[in-house]
């Protein structure tokens, strides 16, 4: 990854995280994706700490390409923080285009019943 393209999204990650923040009630779902895997975190701000998380290197039955991986990934977080209690989120996408993986990870956590 070249450097200013890694700088433009810390920039653009700076920008998001001002208004996005998680609560215990509605944690914030942040997702990251690397050139292997994805990962998803649901995120308690106001007590600094990791509700849950799941990647895709953490999922058993993964198969496809990365976008069907992601899209997986998403609604097996999804289930698992429902079964916890956990109904509403906020999204941070971190950063990424909200577009291919990403928007795959969002759309397998709504098919996983989460809320956002």
């Amino acid at each position: 990854m070249s450097t200013v393209k890694f700088k433009k999204r810390l920039k653009v990650k700076r920008r998001i995280r001002k208004n996005v923040f998680g609560t215990a009630s509605k944690p914030r779902l942040s997702v990251f994706r690397s050139n292997k895997q994805i990962y998803g975190q649901l995120i308690d701000d106001e007590n600094q700490r990791t509700i849950m998380a799941f990647s895709s290197a953490k999922a058993a039955d993964l198969s496809g390409n990365k976008v069907a991986q992601a899209y997986e990934v998403g609604k097996q977080l999804g289930a698992q923080a429902v079964s916890n209690g956990v109904e509403e989120v906020v999204f941070d996408r971190n950063g990424y285009i909200y577009h291919g993986r990403v928007k795959s990870f969002g759309d397998g956590a709504r098919e996983g019943g989460l809320k956002f």
